[in-house]
């Protein structure tokens, strides 16, 4: 009995304890920020007003009262406002403005220093940043004036020197452009920090602004504003201003064309000192030998004077006896070097024009470099006789029209007497029609031992577009095409000439 007892126990389940049911609280949502509530209303605002010019009340007010309780100028949300005229009753913010854009090297945290953001300081800069981008990329339509479009120019190089960089840089001018107005004077760098690589951080910013400022300058009534020498003085000097001048230049008389040749001289003065600054630093050529040293003072080598003079040494007089002097070489070997610049003077290469025009300027103030340069569309304009004056050589090109580059091909290859010591550079998109007998003529230029360089842009921001048919044609013949920054052809020019 006990037995069975005693399986009949075993055999049985032991009785479960319940425990009780524990509810479940629900997760609790953390509160939001206030200050990330202030930063959206800002940036709410910047969208809103971009894609509407009409105001949003709600917006606007609320933007209102976090400008106000920041301790920030009201004016900042005023779009007939410039940065100019802010800075100058606020000369304060000049220093937040400058590099506003760019990243701070000591901010780079990762998720262990996501809770120590200065949010505060983000709401700041987000209420300075919608001023700068509203102001530049909200343009407006209809007609603009002069004042309207130095105002724009003014505020783009604040953008530009919020993104680190010098005014004027990434609109494919120069530096120094977009300056502000009385009192007010953004030529600095541009940044606290390290310039950013804008090619990452806002693809294609360049050109775009180049495109908004492009449009400005035709929705101007140029014409009466040239003729007003008080207007025409306010205007600031940019490409996209200079090709409408160029275009214009035979429509202008009086007053108005010597106002326009002021603006294209004052452009081509500013661009000319930043170019022949990367010229300069050219490399020479190697000592030549066979020309006797100079005798003079600041040639003798006194090192060398002492050491082939030591036999004349007296030990009791304690003094050396020099019986010949020694004198360094200075003349260096300058084999005259030909360049033949041709460039493609159609409409769409404006940009490209007027900077190799005054590359081509300066190249021919070189010792030893003899420049030649031709200006073609459908006809071709040996413009060599000009070539040490690049404003004189603007004057006398036709923008527009077709492109026909073997017109061009006739007046280059008769100017290359010696291949070896010859360099072509041609300047163009290269849509050509009459492309396989241009090829063919670019191939044996090649063949000859002449360098030849093709070059699709030549410009600040390296927009342009390139003929496919012949962008693969030059890959496979080993000279790819040369687009980007000018900065490529100076550096591949002082390779060859040095």
């Amino acid at each position: 009995m006990t037995d069975h007892t005693t399986e009949r126990t075993t055999g049985t389940t032991a009785p479960q304890t319940i425990q009780p049911q524990q509810t479940t609280q629900p997760a609790r949502t953390p509160e939001a920020d206030p200050q990330d509530n202030r930063r959206q209303v800002l940036y709410w605002r910047l969208l809103a007003r971009l894609f509407d010019p009409e105001e949003q009340s709600t917006l606007e007010s609320a933007s209102l009262a976090v400008v106000e309780d920041i301790g920030l100028p009201s004016a900042l949300l005023d779009p007939q406002a410039s940065v100019d005229s802010i800075v100058q009753r606020h000369p304060d913010l000049a220093a937040e403005f400058d590099g506003l854009m760019t990243p701070d090297p000591d901010s780079d945290l990762g998720s262990e220093g996501a809770d120590v953001r200065d949010r505060a300081a983000e709401v700041r800069r987000a209420a300075l940043v919608s001023k700068v981008l509203l102001n530049v990329f909200a343009s407006g339509s209809g007609t603009v004036t002069a004042g309207q479009l130095a105002r724009w120019q003014s505020d783009a190089g604040w953008l530009e020197r919020a993104l680190g960089c010098v005014p004027g840089e990434l609109r494919g001018g120069r530096p120094g452009g977009g300056m502000a107005g009385v009192g007010v004077s953004p030529t600095g760098s541009g940044g606290r920090h390290t310039s950013p690589d804008l090619g990452r951080l806002i693809p294609e910013i360049g050109p775009e602004l180049a495109t908004i400022e492009a449009d400005l300058v035709k929705r101007m009534h140029l014409r009466e504003v040239l003729a007003d020498s008080g207007l025409a003085s306010r205007l600031t000097p940019s490409m996209s201003l200079i090709e409408q001048l160029l275009r214009d230049k035979n429509n202008l008389s009086g007053v108005a064309l010597a106002n326009a040749k002021d603006l294209i001289r004052r452009f081509v003065d500013e661009v000319a000192e930043v170019l022949r600054t990367q010229v300069e630093k050219a490399t020479v050529g190697p000592l030549d030998r066979s020309v006797p040293p100079k005798r003079v003072f600041r040639n003798l080598d006194l090192d060398r004077t002492i050491w082939k003079n030591l036999t004349n040494w007296s030990p009791e007089e304690e003094r050396l006896y020099v019986d010949r002097l020694y004198y360094r070489h200075t003349v260096r070997r300058t084999t005259p070097q030909r360049l033949i610049v041709v460039v493609d003077q159609s409409g769409s290469m404006v940009d490209s024009m007027v900077n190799c025009t005054i590359l081509a300027s300066i190249f021919a103030g070189l010792p030893k470099v003899d420049v030649h340069l031709i200006a073609y569309d459908t006809q071709a304009l040996d413009l060599t006789p000009w070539v040490h004056d690049p404003f004189e050589t603007l004057l006398r090109t036709n923008l527009g029209g077709g492109t026909d580059g073997t017109v061009a091909m006739a007046l280059a290859q008769p100017k290359i007497a010696e291949p070896r010591n010859t360099v072509v550079v041609w300047i163009s998109d290269f849509y050509e029609w009459q492309t396989e007998p241009l090829f063919q003529s670019m191939v044996a230029i090649h063949r000859s031992g002449a360098k030849f360089i093709p070059v699709g842009s030549v410009t600040s921001s390296g927009r342009g577009s390139v003929n496919p048919w012949f962008r693969e044609r030059f890959k496979d013949l080993g000279t790819p095409v040369l687009s980007g920054h000018i900065r490529k052809l100076v550096d591949e020019l002082k390779t060859f000439l040095a």
